[in-house]
């Protein structure tokens, strides 16, 4: 499930897909609803979900600062988009026979030394994201995990630069 990454005229697209054993509604509500939203991706805060609507991005570092977050496309059960710093990231749903497939896209205006950090972050809340939905309920963020991806995304990033 590593993502795959291509050139495109403005920088980099960064995609990832997860085919899930779950229903469109099962996963939105992942997506959104603040109470599982945040046991996969602690930071995040759905604020407005709408287009142009607001999500927080929580430094969780006790000072309670945060980031405010624009989402720049939002289609019920299809569509999640939001800014990603300089970037925006989106999650596109769909249906399958067996559940669902969710892909995430990262626009990447251009590569840093952040960006298999950033990654190697996605890949990780995806498989909490499905921890979730199996019941799984993710505890702390795996970090041993998170540095195994970050090796794997770093060789991926030098491969794109070529």
């Amino acid at each position: 499930m590593l993502a795959t990454i291509h050139k495109n005229q403005t920088g980099y697209i960064a995609q990832i897909e997860c085919p899930l054993a779950y229903s469109i509604c099962e996963v939105w509500a992942v997506l959104t609803e603040n109470g599982k939203l945040q046991k996969w991706m602690s930071n995040l805060e759905m604020i407005e979900p709408k287009k142009n609507g607001k999500m927080r991005f929580n430094m969780n570092d006790g000072t309670d600062a945060f980031i405010d977050i624009a989402i720049t496309d939002y289609i019920e059960q299809e569509v999640l988009e939001f800014e990603w710093g300089k970037d925006s990231v989106r999650f596109e749903l769909s249906p399958t026979s067996d559940g669902s497939i969710l892909v995430l896209h990262e626009k990447i205006g251009q590569l840093t030394d952040h960006t298999p950090k950033d990654l190697a972050g996605w890949h990780i809340c995806l498989e909490l994201l499905s921890d979730l939905l199996n019941d799984t309920v993710p505890g702390e963020f795996p970090m041993e995990a998170w540095q195994k991806r970050l090796a794997e995304y770093t060789l991926l990033i030098h491969e794109a630069e070529k």
